[in-house]
């Protein structure tokens, strides 16, 4: 089959996001199927193109995939205004795009919802398969987070939404909470498959140059953050922490936090104003090096702010790079990833909102290395038999070949 992939923020793992749209391509072209994916210019991320643009394109093969990459740029730091136009003009470029090229199927995946738009035309325009992917269920989430109140929008979303999943052939949830709100919105739960984020167990279980940042010393327990830094992660939290940590006179916890994102000044800002020397701020780094760190780390930190809407809703990147490498997690809200936590003893789940239970967690990994290695094993085990990249790549392979039968 040829596959029209549309992914705005594609990124080969050259970049310092989550590359997960990069190995479903590799499966897919491996089981004997072309795929070319269609893009925005993604900051953290790396398409691998490097030719300059051609009439807001360029194109290229990349790892075997065909990439167009429109002359769209998108940042986690850009005002809402400017973040909502630069979907709109990804969507209408991508329409164009699914209007003219040769495929069998067409496949699309959120964020944003507006992702879904070329494969509306493709649906009915075309008549071609088209299977679309949700990794976040819009416009509850935004709705949630107080993100987006003007009704208006609200109500054009949740039409879009409806539209969308209605054109959809077949459609893919990145976790339980996901399917079920596709499946709320009059969708056959045979239509839905449950395709949840993967764990590379080749990259961070390979043979790497293990790190630290400059002020930690080998003796420290490091606990890492790696993601962005917006207000759907709540990262005050982690500060508030750092402040509880610092009280209790414990200098060798340090917090690492790696990204950006809109309020990472804020946050940067913060720790100087309370002098917060045990957190420690990092740029972005790609998936070698970031495998590198982790060799290295103590626990995975999986934040997010206390949006009920979160709890099941959400299937983070970065949860499974932590347990791909072996890295028990701290999770500091409910949810199945919490469930799962507690159940496979991998980690700590600890209330939100709660920095003294999340510095008593901390103390806890810091005083007893020996359990945390076996909450470590444990999490490198539920990592190889649950969320096995391969055996994910191949089920979501599966499931696009089924809209084509």
């Amino acid at each position: 089959m040829n596959i029209l992939y549309f992914h705005q923020h594609f990124s080969t793992p050259k970049g310092s996001v989550g590359t997960r749209s990069y190995e479903m391509a590799q499966r897919l072209i491996e089981r004997g199927h072309t795929v070319t994916m269609v893009c925005g210019s993604y900051g953290g991320g790396d398409t691998g193109l490097t030719s300059p643009f051609v009439n807001s394109r360029r194109t290229g093969v990349v790892d075997g995939i065909n990439i167009i990459e429109v002359d769209i740029s998108y940042s986690n730091s850009d005002g809402f205004l400017k973040r909502a136009l630069t979907f709109v003009k990804f969507a209408l470029v991508s329409v164009r795009i699914a209007l003219v090229e040769k495929y069998d199927v067409v496949f699309a995946t959120t964020t944003p919802l507006t992702a879904g738009i070329p494969g509306i035309f493709a649906r009915w325009l075309r008549g071609k398969p088209f299977v679309f992917e949700v990794r976040d269920l819009w416009p509850e989430l935004p709705k949630a987070m107080g993100v987006i109140t003007n009704p208006v929008v609200l109500a054009a979303m949740s039409a879009l939404e409806w539209v969308t999943y209605h054109s959809a052939h077949r459609l893919i949830g990145l976790s339980p909470g996901i399917v079920d709100g596709i499946v709320h919105k009059g969708i056959s739960k045979a239509k839905v498959e449950l395709v949840p984020n993967g764990c590379d167990l080749k990259l961070f279980n390979q043979d790497v140059q293990a790190w630290r940042p400059l002020g930690v010393a080998e003796t420290d327990l490091l606990a890492i953050f790696a993601g962005t830094h917006g207000i759907a992660n709540g990262l005050d939290a982690l500060l508030d922490t750092a402040a509880e940590l610092k009280r209790r006179g414990r200098s060798d916890i340090k917090l690492l936090l790696i990204g950006q994102g809109k309020l990472k000044p804020a946050l940067m800002a913060r720790a100087e104003s309370e002098q917060l020397d045990n957190v420690i701020f990092h740029e972005p780094i790609n998936k070698a090096k970031l495998s590198g760190l982790m060799a290295s780390a103590d626990i995975g930190l999986q934040l997010l702010a206390n949006i009920p809407a979160f709890y099941f809703g959400t299937s983070p990147n970065k949860f499974f790079d932590y347990i791909s490498a072996g890295l028990p997690v701290l999770n500091n809200y409910p949810g199945w990833l919490a469930g799962m936590i507690t159940k496979h003893k991998c980690g700590f789940a600890v209330p939100p909102q709660d920095a003294n239970a999340f510095a008593t967690a901390l103390e806890i990994a810091s005083d007893d290395k020996d359990a945390l290695t076996v909450m470590g094993q444990n999490a490198l085990r539920l990592a190889e038999g649950e969320f096995d990249r391969t055996l994910l790549s191949n089920r979501f392979v599966d499931w696009l070949e089924g809209a084509k039968a």
